[in-house]
Parts: C-alpha cells; sequence; structure tokens
C-alpha cells in the first residue's frame, strides 16, 4: 500500500476517533477541541494524499475509490454528530448526503459504462467549504461575530452542494443514457 493510500485509511481511522471526543461527555469543553484537530489532521489528509498520488504518480483504483468514500463518512459522520450537538439543521444534512449519494451512483454507472467521473472544481469547493462549516461549528466560540461565520459557512457549504450536484448532472447527463 502506497504512502496517498495509507493517508487515505488513516483517515477513515481517525473517524472513530473524532466522534469520540466530539460527542463524549467525558472531556469537560475539551472534547470539541480535540475533535476539531483531530477533524481538521484529517481533513489536511485528504488535501496531501491527493498531492502526492498525482505529484508521484501514485494514483491507484483503491486510492481513486477510498479517498472519495473516506471523505464522505468523515464529513457525514462530523455533520450528524453536529445534528447531536444541536448545532446543524437535519434537513441541510439530508441535502448534502442525498448529494453523495446521488453522485455516488452517477459514478458507479459511469464506471460500468468504462467512463471515469473527476471531480470538477465546484465539488472541490463544496468540500472544503464543509470543511471549515464543521470546523466552525465544533469550536462552537461564543462570539457573535464566528456565529455568523459558521451560518455563512453552512449556507455557502449548502449551496456548493447543490450547484456542484447541477454541475455532475449535467456534464454526466450521458452517462444516465441506456450503453449496452
Amino acid at each position: 500500500m502506497n504512502l496517498p493510500n495509507k493517508l487515505t485509511m488513516f483517515r477513515v481511522i481517525l473517524i472513530p476517533f473524532f466522534v469520540f471526543f466530539l460527542l463524549a461527555p467525558y472531556f469537560d469543553g475539551y472534547g470539541n477541541w480535540i475533535a476539531a484537530a483531530i477533524f481538521i489532521v484529517a481533513s489536511l489528509t485528504d488535501m496531501l494524499d491527493g498531492k502526492i498520488a498525482r505529484k508521484y504518480n501514485l494514483v491507484t483504483n483503491f486510492g481513486k475509490f477510498m479517498d472519495p468514500l473516506a471523505d464522505k463518512l468523515l464529513v457525514s459522520a462530523a455533520m450528524i454528530c453536529l445534528i447531536e450537538k444541536g448545532k446543524l439543521a437535519a434537513w441541510i444534512v439530508i441535502v448534502i448526503i442525498s448529494r453523495e449519494f446521488i453522485i455516488s451512483g452517477f459514478r458507479l454507472i459511469a464506471s460500468d459504462n468504462g467512463v471515469v467521473i473527476a471531480a470538477s472544481y465546484w465539488g472541490k469547493f463544496k468540500t472544503v467549504f464543509q470543511m471549515l462549516m464543521v470546523i466552525v461549528l465544533i469550536l462552537n466560540i461564543p462570539n457573535p461575530v464566528f456565529d455568523l461565520l459558521g451560518t455563512v459557512l453552512t449556507y455557502l457549504a449548502l449551496i456548493l452542494t447543490v450547484v456542484s450536484l447541477v454541475d455532475y448532472i449535467i456534464k454526466n447527463k450521458n452517462v444516465l443514457k441506456d450503453q449496452k
């Protein structure tokens, strides 16, 4: 297993620790900070594994499959925890996770037809804003400016989620045609 794939697996392994520190009541206010640190490290591995894989020609089928899955698991786990903590509305999480299922379905159909659907810039922006939103909401710093930032990031992440979905559908609508 090459380094980018190890980084991807490390990100997946961090998820239960992240959830534990975010939700466990044992840390007297420090759990959010520990969870945020874990989330930031995991998010940075997302950026790092792709850069290393492309720079050193270490792109693998495992990485193509597992890297986006690891991102979806990390961000989905975080958003579901934020519902539990009362920091994020369930309907927003449903929209965001639904987009991920739709895109995964598109990619599966495309793969069956021998087509690879690459990540778009809209999808990358969406991921960055989702991760920033999660970090701000986890830190939960009691400050009106920080509260406003959390709200703005939440709605930007939501808008980018929908825009990236529409972009994928428009660019890849031919995938849905029956190709036997």
